[in-house]
């Protein structure tokens, strides 16, 4: 695993220190649980050998420069504070580095004005993106070519992230760690660096080919009715005949739309939901399986633990130690 983290003067430090440390939890957590993955490489880029100052008034040195030929997995790009332009026009080196580690199959994370640095490469034309609220007029205007999506926190176009904050950078960071070390691994970073911060990165972002921005407008219909219906025991030749279609239908467009079938469907927004409630209400386990959907509390139990790798008392317990202090 090769990541590079670029540096640039003005920067913020916590966009290069947060998605480091979570990292290095990730391998460390591989590493205890008997994973055979290769060592974590971690190289510092900048435009020049020099130290370089960041706003938290910490030099940082880069290991190689824009020169270096290495090809990453994972490459991180900062957020600016204020006015980025300057930071930008100094950088220009990095442009050519960054079209060459996409074409080569890096996947790119940028965070606030950081995503200018993509943007000003061309990568970002056509494609979806977004930035810090703060600079949405600007960024629009510098770059009419890029799709800006100011309704969302996260954008993704490929392997092309952009966060619009640091801490939207820490989900597509537990994203990328879930993509190159699984969904175990994942869940545990996450579980203990933002559990009480968060929500699933699903939430936030905008996906170039989301589940409801295909173009079978009678599946989007039917993912929605089961969203609003997730606490009604539901059964899939019962939704297809609702919408006029056999259940083998239903599940051949399903697929053909998201990739899976109606059931897995049905049961991921139920899991999801699920989740949501152990971490925002004092519902019991056996109403929140009610909520969505179970009458069975050991079923449910079985399902959510299969989900996210813990049971739902043990996962309330994590994130209510983070959040809630006894009285």
């Amino acid at each position: 695993m090769q990541l590079g983290f670029v540096l640039a003067e003005n920067m913020l430090a916590a966009g290069t220190f947060l998605p480091l440390e979570m990292w290095r939890a990730a391998e460390s957590t591989a590493r205890g649980r008997g994973g055979s993955e290769s060592p974590l490489k971690t190289t510092l880029l900048a435009a020049s050998p020099a130290p370089v100052s960041t706003q938290a008034r910490i030099a940082i040195a880069p290991d190689v420069s824009f020169d270096d030929p290495q090809v990453m997995d994972v490459v991180y790009l900062p957020a600016l504070w204020r006015n980025p332009r300057p930071v930008i026009r100094r950088n220009a080196p990095m442009f050519d580095w960054l079209v060459h580690q996409f074409e080569n199959g890096a996947m790119l994370a940028a965070v606030g004005t950081g995503c200018c640095f993509l943007a000003e490469t061309g990568l970002l034309d056509g494609k979806s993106a977004t930035t810090h609220w703060h600079y949405f007029e600007r960024f629009a205007s510098d770059y009419p070519k890029v799709m800006l999506k100011r309704d969302f926190f996260i954008t993704q176009a490929g392997s092309i992230f952009c966060a619009a904050s640091v801490n939207a950078l820490a989900d597509v960071t537990v994203h990328l760690i879930e993509h190159f070390y699984g969904r175990d691994v994942a869940s545990h970073v996450e579980r203990n660096f933002s559990h009480e911060i968060r929500r699933p990165y699903e939430k936030y972002r905008y996906l170039e080919g989301d589940d409801l921005q295909h173009t079978d407008e009678l599946i989007i219909e039917i993912q929605l009715w089961m969203q609003r219906h997730l606490n009604q025991a539901i059964e899939i030749p019962g939704v297809a005949a609702k919408f006029g279609l056999s259940a083998r239908t239903l599940g051949r467009r399903f697929r053909a739309a998201i990739g899976c079938s109606p059931l897995s469907y049905l049961q991921e927004q139920r899991m999801r939901t699920a989740k949501e409630l152990l971490e925002s209400t004092n519902l019991t386990i056996g109403e929140v399986a009610y909520r969505v959907g179970y009458q069975d509390q050991g079923h449910f139990a079985r399902l959510f633990a299969r989900a996210h790798t813990v049971n739902p008392a043990d996962y309330r317990k994590t994130v209510r130690a983070k959040v809630f202090s006894a009285t």
